[in-house]
């Protein structure tokens, strides 16, 4: 990918070198966010510990809050303690592409007549607050509709890169592109719908719901590749590059993964989509370039 001198998005936090204090520390309510998090996760770590907290809430009767939340002012932070150990190359390639998104968005979405204001991405290590709660590692970037920022540990890219056999830069940019996808959701109004069709649900039903929530923002991923160009006016895009996004897709399928953990898969447990589903879905968006081609997914 070459983004020129496409400018750095001024949307971020970072947390790097800050601790989060562990479960009981600041955030919000945890419990009360543990579904909108789990639809909005990239979809590699942390399963078992969201879905115990789907089935918690499912038990209580509904979903927890999600997209209603106070917009975040944008926000340009260092580390608030400590020392940040943001990798300064890493940073300015993720705001690269966090900048590209507020662009593609801004001009596709102005079309519909809608305003799109830009999510805040915070950089954390191993652990850090959320408004949906604790973020840890282990839960992959994730989305949080309660205070719309989204979280990224960026030690992720390289359990992507090894553990996954997944490496290069659209792969990255896919990752965060996809958690983008989930805040133009938010803006359309697409989670908060999602939320409530989940609530009047049952477990294999809701599952669904989320599928396709998931494979949505795979396929505004692609729409964002499609149209991202640099300031001159150029495709960011390279050979090879596409390639590298469908190999971190077709990685993180559920299929995959539960036969990777367990040797054998139960579909109407899946929350992202299968392999061919995700890959199906990103290769929709970069095709057409047509955020309403996503709608028919």
């Amino acid at each position: 990918m070459k983004f020129g001198d496409q400018g750095e998005s001024e949307n971020f936090r970072d947390d790097t070198g800050r601790s989060a204090g562990g479960p009981g520390g600041g955030g919000g309510n945890a419990l009360g966010c543990l579904i909108p998090l789990v639809m909005s996760r990239f979809g590699i770590g942390g399963v078992v510990v969201l879905l115990i907290g789907y089935f918690i809430l499912s038990s209580l009767g509904g979903l927890g809050g999600g997209g209603g939340g106070p917009l975040t002012q944008p926000s340009q932070q260092v580390a608030q303690s400590g020392q940040s150990n943001l990798d300064p190359q890493l940073k300015h390639f993720t705001l690269q592409v966090l900048g590209s998104t507020e662009t593609v968005w801004t001009g596709l979405l102005a079309k519909r007549g809608v305003r799109y204001t830009p999510t805040t991405l915070v950089f954390y290590s191993e652990t850090d607050q959320s408004g949906c709660g604790v973020a840890q590692s282990a839960m992959g970037p994730f989305y949080c509709p309660t205070d719309r920022d989204i979280y990224l540990d960026t030690q992720f890219f390289n359990e992507l890169a090894t553990r996954f056999q997944a490496p290069g830069d659209f792969a990255m940019a896919y990752v965060i592109a996809h958690e983008v996808g989930h805040h133009v959701q938010d803006v359309l109004g697409r989670l908060d719908e999602a939320h409530g069709a989940q609530a009047r649900s049952n477990e294999t039903q809701g599952n669904a719901i989320q599928v396709a929530v998931e494979l949505q923002a795979d396929c505004y991923a692609g729409v964002w590749a499609a149209n991202a160009r640099t300031p001159e006016g150029q495709p960011v895009m390279e050979q090879g590059d596409f390639e590298e996004g469908m190999r971190a897709a077709e990685a993180i399928g559920d299929d995959t993964l539960q036969k990777q953990s367990q040797g054998y898969v139960v579909p109407d447990s899946f929350t992202h989509g299968t392999s061919a589903q995700r890959t199906a879905a990103l290769r929709t968006g970069f095709q057409s370039g047509d955020p309403a081609a996503c709608s028919r997914l």
